[in-house]
């Protein structure tokens, strides 16, 4: 992010002798939508001013780079936006090439994972039951999948799939993550089952969750995933600012009533300007008669991007066992 063109010549000549592609943004605005699942991020010092007052959420692996004389020292402004590093030219391109290089394609796994947020238009609209049924969909075709509970007072996922009972660590045994997490280590320590992964909170006493630990944990799952579906709390904190922005596609899940609509519209205009995409889902039945597209319309204020109505209930008396093991359509089908 600069706005600088021979800072911007420079970066690009070393990020070609790292073997990588980058993303160029003038500014925080440009910046944003890429912000939080890049896996390393430079910010020139002509737009740490700009960075800051923009109020972007903290990330890992980022670094402020400056020339000689221009940034000396750095510390001060770097720790303000929470750069990791500070890198001045010319005596840091070997280091910020070798930093490009650990994100060159041929290192970077697979591939980059799809990422999909749910939230609620109200409490108990059924996003988690719709999240767990996309994880447990896309587990069955094949797709290596990772569900992220990111609501530290919603009692836990893990209950949504009766997976209460499995070993593997929770978010209170990973708050410390602050930096580069190993998809695989973090796969091998997580309660899964098949090619479905869970992070889920436990029942224990309420802890915040860091950003820093959310954002190394989107990193690994995009780099360690083919699927990541996030389970967004409706009073929006930092870690679910990021997995909003993180998100290809978020979904708003809201019943077809009146006050869950109007409920609806005020955690609309919260997220909208996170997400790059956010569309609607409307759950029935609609006691007053509501019509889907009057819900959905209501919500957003306008046209929305996508309308899903669920003709059934999408919480049958299975979930309320834990079991999610013998539907046979995934949870929330129409």
């Amino acid at each position: 992010m600069t706005s600088d063109d021979g800072l911007l010549d420079d970066l690009l000549r070393l990020a070609a002798a790292g073997g990588t592609e980058v993303e160029v943004a003038a500014d925080p605005a440009a910046a944003r939508s890429r912000w939080s699942p890049a896996p390393l991020v430079l910010v020139g010092d002509d737009q740490a001013q700009p960075c800051l007052r923009a109020r972007l959420p903290r990330r890992s692996r980022m670094v402020l780079v400056g020339r000689t004389g221009q940034l000396d020292p750095g510390w001060e402004i770097a720790e303000l936006i929470g750069a990791e590093h500070v890198a001045t030219l010319p005596a840091a391109e070997p280091w910020l090439v070798d930093r490009f290089a650990e994100c060159a394609p041929d290192r970077a796994g697979d591939g980059v994972a799809r990422v999909v947020a749910v939230l609620g238009g109200r409490g108990g609209a059924g996003a988690s039951i719709l999240a767990g049924g996309l994880a447990v969909t896309a587990a069955r075709a094949r797709l290596r999948t990772l569900l992220v509970d990111a609501d530290p007072l919603g009692g836990g996922l893990d209950l949504v799939l009766g997976w209460e009972q499995l070993d593997g660590l929770r978010w209170p045994a990973l708050t410390d993550a602050d930096g580069r997490v190993d998809p695989p280590a973090l796969v091998r320590a997580l309660p899964s089952r098949g090619d479905l992964v869970v992070l889920s909170w436990d029942r224990g006493d309420p802890l915040p969750l860091p950003a820093p630990a959310m954002a190394a944990t989107l990193d690994a799952a995009r780099r360690g995933r083919d699927f990541v579906v996030v389970d967004v709390p409706r009073h929006l904190d930092d870690p679910a600012v990021l997995a909003l922005q993180a998100a290809d596609q978020a979904f708003l899940v809201v019943p077809a009533e009146l006050r869950a609509t109007a409920a609806a519209a005020r955690v609309a205009a919260a997220a909208a300007p996170h997400c790059a995409q956010l569309s609607v889902v409307v759950r029935g039945p609609a006691p007053g008669r509501l019509k889907a597209v009057e819900v959905a319309c209501g919500t957003t204020g306008g046209t929305p991007t996508l309308l899903v109505l669920l003709r059934r209930h999408p919480t049958p008396g299975r979930v309320y066992r834990g079991d999610s093991r013998h539907r046979r359509r995934p949870v929330g089908a129409p």
